[in-house]
């Protein structure tokens, strides 16, 4: 029961997309309708509004770090352990994927993921935003960094922790990035992807 009732509060902590609040804060358009058409740090960045994309991409995180953290903090009270933290972490990234608050129209996770491993261990954050950060940095494309990133991040995790159920979580949660990324993928193959800090999306971000 427990464990049913921390899953249903991390998907809904997910729920919540700052990119579509944070636009309508700072009178921009739904990220949803122009560039990507998604909700994420890197198509608000395209309004041209750096301080409304920072912000999406803060709140994105944290909500995924918070879930994870409530679930360590409080579990333990009620005998609840790493099996409930990786169904906190899975459902905080799916409330992500697909909020209820908004017509199960959400982003692709990058950043939410981001802040589920930092939760889970600093380090196995640490370690997969410096290959986000790396690639971002030689390439240009967000969406190549967040790939090659997400292809790592059960990697370190097996290195630091070893497998277990959280392992597995996190599996579940590359996957899903990729799958996120289908078009983005289909982009660069074809050398069509927008490089980071890109303004062409098929019309203006008003």
């Amino acid at each position: 029961m427990y464990t049913l009732l921390f899953t249903i509060a991390a998907y809904l902590i997910g729920s919540v997309s700052f990119g579509i609040l944070t636009s309508k804060v700072f009178g921009l358009g739904d990220p949803r309708t122009y560039g990507s058409n998604n909700p994420g740090a890197t198509n608000v960045l395209r309004s041209g509004n750096k301080t409304a994309a920072a912000l999406t991409l803060l709140g994105d995180g944290f909500k995924g770090w918070l879930a994870v953290w409530l679930t360590q903090k409080l579990g333990p009270q009620f005998d609840l352990g790493d099996g409930t933290v990786a169904l906190a972490a899975l459902a905080v990234f799916l409330g992500h994927l697909w909020p209820v608050f908004f017509r199960f129209a959400g982003g692709k996770g990058v950043a939410t993921l981001l802040g589920i491993l930092i939760g889970i261990n600093p380090w196995l954050g640490l370690a997969t935003i410096g290959t986000w950060l790396i690639i971002a940095y030689a390439f240009r494309y967000s969406s190549l960094a967040a790939l090659v990133a997400s292809v790592f991040a059960p990697f370190f995790y097996t290195l630091l922790e070893g497998p277990d159920m959280i392992l597995l979580a996190i599996v579940v949660m590359s996957a899903l990035l990729i799958y996120r990324h289908a078009k983005n993928i289909g982009n660069l193959l074809a050398r069509k992807e927008s490089r980071i800090g890109s303004k062409k999306n098929g019309g203006k971000a008003v």
